[in-house]
């Protein structure tokens, strides 16, 4: 049989109509209905509506909006808060007992009141600090994902950080044996705010941070510090190791302590002498500039199974040494 094979049953039908192009049977259709208007040019959409009614009004001799409309509410201006949100009633206490300048004070509705609270409130009064009654909500929002604010905040300006040659010559001419800790690599804030609780709970003066690659003096130091952080000095480096030498050549003893140290703390015999304790991170450890610095690499004994101490933890047994040592001398 003659032709190509198709389907069974299937006949082919000549194409009818003009073989080449179209001669534009389908263009219109093609084209559609040009763009969707706008909601306020559809006079039944709810914006055409409101259009309507204002072209009347305004044709009408009315001002402004007509009655009934939505009015748009004003956007509040952007602006730099800058400020630091102190939560927990121990750090809000000795913030507020330091004096620190603070332009609000927030507590909790129905808050639980003690003595603490009682006191807050009377120092507050007394310094014309405005006392603004929140829900926990709200101060769940300013305490952050992780605060424990126990009903109370303190709104207060950046912290004010000492340098640290100003802080030495303070603590030499008050005639103290100066004490401080210095961080190299500590970029936990909660680390610096357990630190500088340490320092001031052991005797120490301050506490000194480089100033790029390090934890700042921020709410969540704030908080762990319970309030420590309104007492004790933190002093910005420029440059850790320099400041470190310039310590040195007035004659300040640097300690650096690292698991792998060339002596071990219980053995320390320059507890009573003016010295700066410095702690590394804990995967890192002291960078190998500051260790070329330290006059000595202290070790803390510990038990085997335990690879390392957290950095706070470490600070804190280091001024505990150096501070039973300088009492027993005393």
């Amino acid at each position: 049989m003659a032709g190509k094979p198709g389907r069974p049953g299937a006949s082919r039908s000549p194409r009818k109509g003009p073989v080449k192009g179209t001669g534009g049977k389908n263009k219109r259709s093609l084209e559609g209905r040009g763009p969707t208007p706008k909601a306020e040019d559809r006079a039944w959409h709810p914006a055409g509506k409101r259009k309507a009614a204002q072209e009347r009004y305004v044709a009408a001799g009315g001002r402004g909006k007509p009655a009934g409309q939505p009015q748009q509410r004003p956007r509040a201006a952007k602006k730099d808060d800058d400020t630091e949100t102190v939560t927990g009633r121990n750090s809000v206490l000795e913030a507020l007992r330091a004096k620190i300048p603070a332009s609000a004070f927030y507590i909790a509705q129905r808050v639980e009141m003690d003595d603490r609270v009682k006191e807050m409130l009377s120092i507050a009064t007394h310094r014309n600090i405005p006392v603004l009654e929140v829900t926990r909500p709200e101060l769940d929002r300013m305490a952050g994902f992780d605060g424990v604010h126990q009903g109370v905040a303190l709104k207060v300006p950046p912290y004010e950080y000492a340098h640290p040659h100003d802080l030495l010559e303070q603590v030499i001419d008050a005639g103290h044996v100066p004490l401080f800790v210095a961080l190299d690599g500590i970029t936990d804030p909660r680390n610096l705010g357990a630190i500088i609780r340490s320092t001031g709970a052991f005797g120490g003066h301050g506490v000194i941070v480089p100033q790029r690659r390090s934890a700042s003096v921020n709410s969540a130091a704030w908080k762990t510090s319970a309030g420590a952080a309104a007492r004790i000095p933190v002093a910005i480096a420029p440059n850790l190791t320099s400041t470190l030498k310039d310590f040195k050549r007035q004659g300040v003893f640097i300690l650096g302590l690292d698991g792998g140290g060339d002596i071990s703390l219980p053995a320390l015999e320059l507890a009573d002498r003016p010295v700066v304790i410095v702690v590394g991170s804990e995967g890192k450890g002291l960078s190998r500039l500051v260790t070329e610095t330290c006059d000595q690499i202290v070790s803390i004994p510990i038990e085997a199974a335990t690879e390392s101490l957290n950095a706070g933890i470490a600070a804190s047994v280091a001024l505990y040494q150096v501070s039973t040592t300088r009492a027993a001398q005393a």
